[in-house]
């Protein structure tokens, strides 16, 4: 039973609008990109380092006193939330990023053995340690207690963001091969494409919405391209089938199309079945898992546009300009 009737839209014939907007899209993907290279989006613990708290006290307080609390130890820029929901009672979390210097005394020796205090810069659990000890010193009479801690050191941020960029750059590669040993290069080449546009979309949107750039958004933009990919794949498989059926080369553009819309319905379903999933984990999921399903919510709706609009249509444009039989 077809719960879509079958349809004859002419995706190939609308691509100039589709590569319109997609080109725009990619624009912001790519300004997006560069701003987060130059430090300017709203990275992660993960990449730029520091210290995160989630603890909850005996009393209930404000996050204006927390805040008055990491002043004295210059620590005022701390980003301090309040959380809710069950399980969450008198709940913050508090993240510092990056490292506050002149935070900590550290003793050095002179040549003639003289001891020499200088302040030197906290960074990583020295964080913790500081924020922990500057809200217990505040609040004598409201205990803290700490739920978990997050400490990533400046080094380690930097580590982390090289080892995400070549995660993605070997994804592309990767890519690139199966669906060159697959299908054909031409085919390769597109699904690379598409998959890159899905990533530098979803980063754009991501900046726009002021959202933290973290691993954890590395993993769904990982998920996400290999759920474009498989979208693509089996377009790509359906356009492969029916190719054998029409020889001719002015039919070419007519086989494209013809596919998509073959496989319109299951590609509709699929996308709808994986969104109802992944709103419910948006939903529920809580503060925790909020900009993971965000990700992969956004991700479908592109990856689902892109293996029409993007993939199928790249292929038939290299066919146009350099005609050549297919796989």
């Amino acid at each position: 039973m077809r719960l879509i009737k079958e349809t004859n839209i002419n995706f190939i014939g609308n691509r100039r609008y589709a590569f319109v907007l997609s080109g725009l899209l990619l624009a912001l993907g790519i300004i997006s990109f560069v701003l987060i290279l130059l430090g300017k989006a709203n990275l992660g613990l993960d990449f730029t380092g520091g210290a995160e708290i989630i603890g909850s006290f005996e009393r209930p307080t404000t996050a204006h006193e927390i805040r008055s609390a990491l002043d004295k130890v210059n620590l005022g820029k701390a980003n301090i939330q309040a959380l809710t929901g069950t399980g969450f009672v008198n709940s913050f979390i508090i993240r510092v990023q990056g490292r506050i210097e002149n935070a900590i005394p550290e003793t050095t020796y002179t040549e003639d053995g003289r001891p020499m205090v200088k302040m030197v810069a906290a960074e990583g659990d020295q964080l913790a340690t500081i924020i922990t000890s500057a809200i217990k010193q505040h609040f004598p009479d409201n205990k803290f207690k700490i739920d978990s801690t997050d400490n990533i050191s400046g080094k380690v941020g930097k580590q982390l963001a090289k080892d995400a960029t070549w995660a993605v750059i070997f994804a592309f590669l990767g890519i690139l091969v199966y669906i060159w040993i697959r299908f054909d290069f031409r085919f390769g080449v597109a699904a690379t494409i598409a998959t890159f546009h899905d990533v530098l979309v979803m980063l754009g949107i991501y900046f726009i919405l002021q959202r933290e750039i973290t691993l954890l958004l590395i993993t769904a933009l990982l998920t996400v391209a290999g759920y474009s990919l498989t979208d693509t794949v089996v377009v790509f498989d359906r356009i492969r089938e029916n190719l054998k059926q029409f020889r001719k080369r002015a039919d070419f553009m007519t086989t494209v199309n013809t596919s998509i819309n073959e496989v319109l319905q299951r590609t509709i379903i699929t996308s709808l079945t994986t969104q109802l999933a992944v709103v419910s984990l948006l939903i529920f999921g809580g503060e925790v898992l909020f900009d993971f399903s965000l990700a992969l919510t956004i991700g479908i709706v592109i990856g689902t546009y892109s293996s029409i609009f993007v993939a199928s249509p790249i292929v038939v444009e290299w066919e146009n300009r350099s005609p050549r039989r297919l796989k």
